[in-house]
């Protein structure tokens, strides 16, 4: 999952803070550039470059990884999926900025009557969801959050909830209304891993199982699975009668085994982003992907019949079964999608004349809980009960409204949720301010009767470098270009490749004052993230004992994975803290705290950098920066603000060496073109990008590790520049 949501420093400022950055090196003068580029003789080879980059670059990192995937124990995995993290952090190819969450809110969403589970997509399924007429309190808030934690696995929480809201004055009803950001650029689930997208599919349809409010996982198209005694194969046994239904309600057929076979090939013809998924876990899934065969019926998923789908896996994977409440696991109606001009194989082509599946709202089929009945582009989008559906009778939520939000207005928000128009909204620094200050009833304020902090969710957005950057202007529409000359240019590549500058950018930034234009200095540590994956993502089950710094170090039954990262970290010599002990009242967390700002040790790899990059012709001195492009949003105020806190930081910590370019996009589109709608590394418009991020599709770190993986393996790779 990916991209949610001052003062110019002069060049004199930042000398004068940190004086003399290089030494000797930093006085000295080079006004022919004498470096030459380490991978020239691959110059036109994209692909060729990124192998060279990844292999100079995160060679530790995969090849960690890698040890990791070999584990036989579950518990050793997870450890040597913590080490090879820390591999990664330490390469500083992106550094942890936030995570989801940690805001101030006010809603009438009751709280945990959505899942909370962290991966996947059910946390946006809202069908089961309790909403009232009027904000929930604070302290009730708070007491149903108790009651959660104790009625969690009972099956009884959300009845609770909703005699609990009866019994305390509240009215529920039957429409939610939230706000968005983003239109989907398509309605073919199978065919995206870009949020927008899928956050916008997901009601259209259900899966085989789903997690539910006290995140247990319940059978929906499934009524119940086996899994045989070596653990490679699971039979699913589908319900029968459910039906797949147009956007108007009309039966286009029933749900059955080879609507999961179609939609899992359709997912590996559209390659998508998705595939890498399954790409090494399902039988066959590899050849099919890559084109070493053109037969899916070697690919190990099947229609036993016409109720029952088996999935073959390569190697038993205790995570599968969480794998599926996400959209590559997702079933489609074969016969519809060919009366769209679908195709399998070497024919599919989205691109052909006749091909409509998933261009609109009108082009799929439905056999989840609601139906698309208005998409007007950055305006409305809503959903209707599908009364087709096969639990249709149990949903709470009749109506779904998204509402178009550019973000420009920051008050909007805030005056729509009080006005009853939005279900909810987070408090930015502006709309909290007015919120103290607002009387609701009670006599207290706003804030006061209604505000809560949102919990930390599992999406870790993250500032990502460009190691091989292509794009000096937007792929998409020629916008945001960056200002840097040709010989600004080629510096910045050779600096990027250093490991120690890209480790002095990492340390530079003040974390806590850059969310702070977003969140408000009360909040401004709360969501802060030091790690990729959240610390407390797995916890051991069993004792491990590894190889740290020459030493055997064993790590109990209950270590979280956060302090296995720390301790991989502490043993190369790495200067950043990614876990506290003492978070969380003692549980431990990744989270709420800065443990990478450190500008003394920002300055000492600067000054690392500047000596062996002038070894290989780049003389770094503030008289000779390197220069840094940051796109942002012109048209979000704190997104403006956010981006001179970043210049601000780092260009103080780094004594004017480094430079940062905030390059303005002139609305949000804009900027998301720069980096978050690409489809590849040679598109990537930036140095630094602070516009994406990533959630868990199932519940192992390797749902995040895998991102980073090399030859088009990873998803996010793109997002430095690579593949």
């Amino acid at each position: 999952m990916r991209g949610k949501k001052w003062l110019c420093l002069v060049l004199a400022v930042c000398i004068t803070a940190l004086t003399g950055c290089g030494g000797k090196q930093a006085q000295s003068t080079d006004p022919e550039l004498s470096y030459t580029d380490p991978y020239a003789h691959l110059a036109g080879d994209h692909d060729g470059r990124s192998d060279a980059i990844y292999a100079d670059t995160l060679s530790d990192f995969y090849s960690a990884y890698q040890t990791a995937q070999e584990a036989d124990t579950v518990s050793l995995r997870h450890a040597l999926m913590a080490v090879a993290e820390a591999k990664l952090l330490q390469a500083c190819v992106m550094l942890p900025l936030s995570a989801s969450g940690g805001t101030y809110a006010i809603s009438r969403l009751a709280p945990n009557t959505a899942s909370t589970v962290l991966w996947g997509n059910d946390a946006d399924r809202f069908h089961n969801a309790v909403v009232t007429t009027q904000p929930i309190t604070a302290q009730d808030r708070a007491a149903m959050r108790t009651a959660w934690a104790e009625k969690k696995g009972s099956g009884t929480w959300e009845s609770w909830a909703k005699a609990y809201l009866a019994d305390n004055g509240y009215t529920l009803k039957d429409s939610y209304t939230m706000s968005y950001t983003s239109d989907p650029e398509t309605w073919d689930v199978l065919s995206s891993s870009n949020a927008v997208d899928i956050d916008a599919i997901v009601n259209t349809y259900d899966g085989l199982y789903e997690y539910d409010s006290e995140n247990v996982l319940q059978p929906a198209l499934a009524q119940d699975h086996s899994v045989s005694e070596d653990g490679l194969k699971y039979t699913f046994s589908l319900r029968q009668g459910v039906q797949w239904v147009d956007s108007q309600g009309r039966t286009v057929g029933e749900v059955k085994a080879d609507d999961f076979v179609a939609g899992m090939q359709h997912m590996m013809d559209a390659q998508g982003g998705m595939e890498y998924l399954v790409k090494d876990l399902i039988v066959g899934a590899d050849d099919y992907i890559s084109g070493r065969t053109a037969d899916f019926s070697t690919v190990g998923v099947r229609a036993v019949d016409d109720y029952t789908v088996e999935y073959t896996l390569t190697e038993p994977a205790s995570y599968f079964m969480t794998m599926l409440g996400y959209g590559v696991f997702a079933p489609m109606c074969r016969a519809y999608y060919q009366s769209q001009g679908g195709k399998f194989g070497g024919e599919f082509n989205a691109s052909a004349s006749d091909y409509t599946y998933g261009r609109n709202k009108d082009s799929i089929a439905y056999c989840g809980p609601y139906l698309v009945s208005n998409a007007t582009a950055e305006n409305t989008i809503v959903y209707k009960a599908n009364p087709a559906y096969w639990n249709a009778e149990n949903i709470n939520i009749k109506t779904i409204t998204w509402l178009y939000h550019n973000g420009q207005d920051v008050m909007k928000p805030y005056q729509d949720m009080k006005a009853g128009t939005l279900d909810g909204c987070i408090l930015t620094a502006a709309s909290l301010e007015t919120a103290r200050k607002e009387m609701a009833s009670g006599g207290e304020s706003w804030f006061s009767r209604y505000g809560y902090i949102s919990p930390a969710g599992a999406t870790s957005f993250m500032a990502f470098y460009n190691l091989n950057r292509t794009a000096f202007a937007n792929a998409s529409d020629g916008a945001v270009a960056s200002p840097k000359d040709e010989n600004q240019r080629i510096r910045t590549q050779g600096a990027m490749g250093n490991a120690h500058f890209r480790q002095a950018i990492s340390l530079a930034l003040d974390r806590g004052a850059y969310n702070a234009q977003v969140v408000g200095e009360d909040l401004k540590y709360v969501s802060l993230r030091n790690s990729f994956t959240p610390g407390s993502f797995v916890a051991l089950t069993e004792d491990v004992t590894l190889q740290m710094g020459g030493e055997e170090v064993t790590f109990p039954a209950g270590t979280f994975y956060g302090q296995i990262v720390q301790a991989q970290i502490d043993a190369d010599g790495g200067v950043m803290q990614v876990w506290d002990p003492a978070g969380e009242d003692g549980l431990g967390s990744s989270d709420g705290f800065d443990g990478w700002y450190n500008p003394q040790a920002a300055a000492e790899a600067l000054q690392k950098a500047i000596g062996e990059l002038a070894e290989e012709g780049i003389v770094i001195s503030p008289q000779q920066p390197i220069y840094l492009d940051l796109p942002y949003a012109a048209s979000v105020e704190h997104y403006t603000n956010r981006a001179n806190a970043y210049k601000k930081s780092v260009e103080t910590a780094l004594g004017g060496c480094v430079i940062i370019n905030t390059v303005a996009g002139t609305d949000l589109r804009q900027w998301q073109n720069t980096g978050y709608f690409i489809a590849d590394g040679t598109q990537a418009n930036f140095d630094i990008s602070d516009i994406a991020g990533w959630g868990p599709d199932y519940g192992d770190p390797a749902s995040y590790l895998d991102t980073l993986l090399p030859d088009y393996a990873g998803y996010m790779t793109k997002s430095i520049g690579l593949w």
